[in-house]
């Protein structure tokens, strides 16, 4: 098991999702810039490129002050290959559902790691 101390300085929840899902993420205050003027957040849009959504998705799952990662799925669709490798504990990656797309259990790389652990 890792020390506690490995993971005291991961304090924020970083999102990459559709305008909806951050802005009400926004409002609950979540929020965050850092000294380096970076977001804990990404929206993304139709104009979105998927290389900019890859490799925020890859500066999230780096950065040391993050301890939990929010995506919306059919957004984390756009990059499953890079979803489904990742598979470090922190950040916690979890998909959610987004008011035009709702959650399909069957795309979730995370649920089905979980379901062939408990042999489902």
């Amino acid at each position: 098991m890792a020390s506690s101390s490995a993971f005291k300085d991961r304090n924020l929840i970083a999102v990459i999702g559709d305008e909806d899902s951050i802005t009400g993420l926004l409002l609950a205050g979540i929020g965050h810039v850092n000294e380096q003027q970076k977001k804990n957040f990404l929206v993304v849009d139709t104009k979105t490129p998927v290389a900019t959504i890859e490799a925020t998705f890859n500066e999230y799952t780096e950065r040391k002050d993050i301890a939990i990662l929010l995506i919306n799925q059919h957004i984390a669709e756009k990059i499953r290959p890079t979803v489904d490798k990742y598979n470090k504990a922190f950040p916690t990656l979890l998909e959610i559902p987004s008011k035009d797309h709702p959650y399909d259990p069957s795309k979730d790389s995370i649920l089905r790691r979980v379901q062939k652990l408990f042999g489902e």
